[in-house]
């Protein structure tokens, strides 16, 4: 995928979180480990989201591999150490398509 698409996931991403009453703390967090699409807050709890797009749910969700799930998982770690903090967190993901978008809650169970 190009960074020009999967920024205009990230967005359309955003947007659907901002309407479903996210705060969006910050874009494209980088850690050695990997990237983190979007970093937001919702009743005190920390969601960690990975951004999935494409032309239909099942090519899109298929993208989330084993492996990228534990890159999330140690990014967010080195967020929570680096800015100190110790919150309830998660792990999410946000699938976007031209049609609809779906947020998919604690994606680690």
């Amino acid at each position: 995928m190009s960074r020009a698409k999967g920024n205009l996931a990230e967005d359309k991403a955003c947007g659907f979180l901002y309407e479903n009453g996210f705060s969006v703390i910050e874009r494209n967090f980088y850690s050695r480990f990997g990237e983190i699409d979007i970093i937001a807050l919702k009743d005190e709890v920390l969601h960690f989201i990975e951004v999935k797009s494409g032309l239909d749910y099942e090519s899109a969700i298929q993208n989330i591999t084993p492996k990228k799930l534990s890159r999330l998982i140690k990014t967010g770690d080195v967020y929570l150490k680096k800015n100190g903090l110790n919150v309830d967190y998660m792990y999410d993901a946000v699938v976007v398509t031209p049609k609809q978008t779906w947020h998919l809650e604690n994606i680690t169970l």
